[in-house]
């Protein structure tokens, strides 16, 4: 599934939801997804960004793109709700949910973390991911088979010292993952997959890795074949699964 190769026009007629679409993984995921047919949904908290990606979508003759600026970290599960009944009245089904916003916090031993900091990380990396796939069950199960992806770390299947609220989230992340998956599948048709994109050329990348050289790593266009496969009817029947985008890395 590393090397699947997508077939032109494997998304169309499909609506597909990318959250953290504005940078690095998220908008070159949608900007995929939109080359493959999809009406993707752009969710992010920077609007001018938002509007870069889209106008780039639109640039090139892609299905056009709907926007949504919203903070994650600070919505509320009534607020969520609305979104999802919006999404309804507009599309009538989301087909695909990509989870992919998230913020680093802080690079420090637990004993010295900051509360506001482990809040923020912590709200913006597993709350907002259940609160939103919770308020879009209803809307995912209205496709014949939609998938939801979410985004994991190494850091998150086994702790690292000094990664803290972010290690701990993405190791919710994978809780959820596995939860999600084992209570709906005998009862709708949503498959729920995780996948750790490993070391990508990304700015939260070079946030936690400063010295590190940027040309030594992959940029995001090049590990979406994973995200294809997942997202793409390929991959109906797997569930509950954790998977590397990069599994030499």
């Amino acid at each position: 599934m590393h090397d699947y190769q997508a077939p032109s026009g494997l998304l169309n007629q499909r609506t597909i939801l990318v959250t953290g679409a504005s940078d690095g993984i998220g908008r070159a995921a949608a900007i995929s997804y939109a080359q493959l047919g999809a009406n993707v949904i752009l969710l992010g908290r920077h609007q001018d960004k938002l509007i870069s990606v889209y106008d780039y979508i639109e640039k090139k003759g892609y299905p056009k793109p709907a926007i949504l600026p919203l903070d994650l970290a600070h919505t509320t599960a009534e607020q969520l709700d609305q979104l999802a009944q919006r999404l309804l009245d507009e599309f009538g089904s989301l087909h695909g949910l990509l989870h992919n916003a998230a913020v680093l916090g802080e690079i420090t031993p637990l004993e010295q973390y900051e509360y506001g900091t482990w809040d923020l990380v912590m709200a913006t990396n597993l709350r907002s991911v259940f609160l939103l796939t919770q308020s879009l069950l209803p809307v995912l199960r209205q496709a014949a088979a939609a998938s939801v992806i979410l985004t994991s770390s190494s850091v998150g299947r086994q702790g690292r010292p000094y990664w803290g609220a972010y290690a701990v989230s993405k190791a919710g992340i994978e809780s959820l993952n596995q939860i999600w998956s084992q209570e709906l599948k005998d009862t709708s048709a949503i498959r729920f997959n995780c996948i750790n994109p490993g070391a990508t050329r990304t700015s939260m990348r070079q946030y936690a890795y400063p010295a590190e050289n940027p040309e030594t790593l992959r940029r995001p266009e090049e590990i979406l074949n994973l995200y294809h496969f997942l997202m793409g009817d390929a991959s109906i029947g797997i569930t509950g699964q954790s998977f590397d985008a990069q599994p030499n890395n």
